[in-house]
């Protein structure tokens, strides 16, 4: 039986929200988890958080928006991801999302929304169940 890697996920606050306690909070359990996880820190642009989540090769992107920009930046994200054929990335998000919001920002490639209160046994087990296997190395 092989050992498989841990998944990868980038925790990031877009846009111009301040609070990332939340994230922070997510970023810990993930890790306590078992997961790597990238945080990126306050105010990214769709175009860092995209980049930086190719660059580090992740399996899941974990969006934290407390700002009420998702419907502006959440599917700029999904484009991004789109543009660089990397669909396959799992994108999740976090935060005060109204619930006539969600099904279009489900539409554009978010799998899951977690808001205010979600257990985060919840999270943990919805990114493990979701994220899609690497890809085999023929040799």
């Amino acid at each position: 039986m092989t050992n498989k890697p841990p998944i990868r996920v980038l925790v990031a606050k877009p846009g111009l929200d301040g609070h990332d306690r939340g994230a922070k909070i997510i970023a810990r359990a993930l890790r306590d988890a078992g997961m790597e996880v990238i945080y990126t820190g306050l105010r990214q642009t769709p175009e860092m958080i995209v980049s930086a989540a190719i660059q580090e090769d992740v399996d899941c992107i974990g969006l934290s928006i407390l700002s009420g920009a998702h419907n502006v930046i959440v599917p700029r994200i999904a484009a991004l991801l789109r543009e660089q054929r990397a669909e396959d990335i799992l994108l999740v998000l976090g935060g005060t999302i109204p619930d006539e919001d969600q099904p279009k920002l489900k539409e554009n490639g978010v799998s899951a929304i977690f808001g205010p209160g979600t257990p985060l046994e919840t999270t943990i087990t919805f990114i493990r169940e979701n994220v899609k296997p690497r890809g085999l190395l023929i040799s």
